[in-house]
């Protein structure tokens, strides 16, 4: 079974929005691998707790680790911005694992277009075809299923999505001819809800969805470091195979 790690940038509105984009990434590992990428990014925090004193216990949110940093503002902001850097490095340095990166522009959306379904059924969509086509690094069977764990969002909007992608999911034909119902049949369960706090895969995922967006909207400070290209580093281990007409695989909307 491949476990999917999710994390949301940005918001979804359309009407007073701050923001022009939605992006959605998620981390893939397979359950034969969980653990010993769980031990992996146990190590790794314990050298970010020696290397910036961030303790282990400390959430990584990478929009407040850098803009609202609270009791973490006893670490310069510059080397809170180079441990989100040396995040993305950790990762790009994990074997067997994959990021799906969904980026929706919502400038060109009209008004009731739904940010929420269209990006996250998206990237179902590409979670689904991935497992199905045997293309994720690591185990492979031909009977793999998947889970979808996320931060909070809207559990009972996106737990209706699902349930309803599994008997329904209408995909338009790639020659242009009508669409096929590809109905989602290798998720297992509703998507799993996790608090970020208690969950390091989703820490990583949050710190890859933060890059992303900045790599498309970046903020003042992000672009006067240098920073905007910070989600470039994880190109070892982008799924691209989840977007044709990308080169890094963003699925972009």
């Amino acid at each position: 079974m491949f476990l999917l790690y999710v994390d949301e940038s940005g918001d979804i509105g359309l009407n007073g929005s701050p923001c022009d984009h939605f992006c959605l990434s998620g981390l893939v590992v397979h359950e034969l691998r969980w653990q010993q990428t769980l031990d992996a990014i146990i190590a790794f925090r314990r050298h970010l707790r020696s290397e910036y004193g961030l303790k282990l216990r400390e959430e990584i949110h990478a929009a407040h680790f850098l803009h609202k940093p609270r009791e973490l503002a006893r670490i310069p902001k510059s080397m809170r911005l180079r441990l989100l850097r040396d995040v993305l490095d950790f990762q790009a340095s994990l074997p067997d694992v994959n990021v799906i990166n969904i980026a929706l522009d919502k400038s060109v959306r009209s008004p009731g277009f739904d940010v929420f379904d269209f990006s996250w059924k998206a990237l179902v969509q590409r979670f689904h075809n991935t497992i199905s086509h045997l293309n994720f690094p690591g185990p492979a069977n031909a009977t793999d299923m998947g889970l979808l764990i996320v931060d909070r969002t809207d559990e009972k909007k996106l737990r209706a999505m699902t349930r309803r992608m599994r008997r329904f999911n209408p995909v338009p034909s790639s020659y242009g001819m009508g669409s096929r119902n590809l109905m989602i049949n290798t998720l297992v369960e509703d998507p799993v809800h996790r608090d970020s706090l208690h969950s390091y895969f989703i820490q990583l995922a949050d710190v890859n969805a933060y890059f992303l967006f900045q790599k498309l909207s970046p903020c003042g400070y992000v672009k006067r470091k240098g920073a905007r290209n910070y989600f470039d580093r994880l190109g070892p281990i982008l799924c691209k195979q989840a977007s044709r007409s990308d080169p890094q695989g963003i699925v972009r909307l």
